[in-house]
């Protein structure tokens, strides 16, 4: 099983030093991959732990890349139904290409409503959108020329797809990993959870002919307590888990990377 860690890119901690040395830290120790998240709208009245303050996510994971050499990366999760398709695949395509094939985007619905306002969208159309956006980025990574709105283009630079990995927990999220995605990518806080949804997932992948459907999870581990950290990282393999993507609170990177080594020391 493969781990991966979350960096903070909200809060004082997304200032360019301190990512920076999270994602330099994170590859130096060996690890998988570096997951962001995804906010573009933070009410003032839900702004604990942020201020407010969040980095743009394709943006952030484009600067992420220069500032590393081998580690992946990914968006845990970017909420399609914010943006415009033809835009977001142009620019997963170049994240994509400026990063040496190393983006991994994990993709969500959103629920945040007064988000939803503040992009002018109809929340109750976010799946609907969502699907209709992953069906045209789809298109675009398979042919050199698509249609948008009844318009041919060149869909140029078209290097290989990053794998799209399908956010969230009800049936609707595995029905869409399957039909649009190569993996599903549930936030739990223990594998009891996902137990059953595994299960359900590999039969609906087996069915569809996609067998090769992987399932990351993103999730908090019990770091201080390394026996316990070791048992659930055994029943996440257990279930089938290909990777995890660990969180945890820190204040600065010498915060995380006190963090990280014990990440490293129950996981390698």
């Amino acid at each position: 099983m493969r781990i991966g860690v979350g960096i903070r890119n909200m809060g004082p901690q997304s200032t360019p030093e301190t990512m920076a040395a999270c994602a330099r830290a994170a590859e130096g120790a060996g690890l998988d991959s570096i997951w962001i998240t995804d906010h573009i709208a933070i009410p003032p009245d839900d702004a604990e732990g942020s201020g407010g303050r969040y980095m743009d996510t394709l943006t952030t994971l484009a600067w992420l890349a220069a500032a590393t050499t081998r580690i992946g990366l990914g968006s845990a999760v970017l909420i399609l139904p914010y943006r415009a398709a033809l835009a977001t695949a142009k620019q997963v395509a170049t994240v994509q290409e400026l990063s040496g094939g190393r983006l991994m985007l994990g993709v969500g619905v959103g629920w945040m409503a007064p988000e939803f306002q503040a992009v002018g969208v109809d929340r109750r159309r976010r799946g609907a959108i969502t699907d209709e956006t992953l069906a045209f980025m789809n298109a675009c990574f398979a042919a050199d020329e698509v249609e948008a709105n009844g318009q041919p283009l060149l869909f140029r630079p078209r290097p290989a797809k990053p794998p799209f990995l399908i956010g969230g927990k009800a049936l609707h999220a595995l029905a869409r990993a399957v039909a649009h995605g190569e993996g599903w990518l549930p936030v739990v806080r223990g594998p009891e959870e996902i137990a059953d949804d595994v299960a359900r997932y590999r039969a609906l992948t087996a069915a569809a002919g996609k067998p090769d459907g992987s399932v990351t999870v993103s999730t908090r581990l019990p770091l201080d307590d390394a026996a316990a950290c070791r048992d659930l990282l055994a029943q996440y393999r257990d279930l089938g888990v290909e990777r995890l993507i660990c969180g945890f609170p820190y204040d600065d990177g010498a915060g995380f990377e006190e963090r990280l080594a014990l990440l490293v020391a129950v996981s390698g």
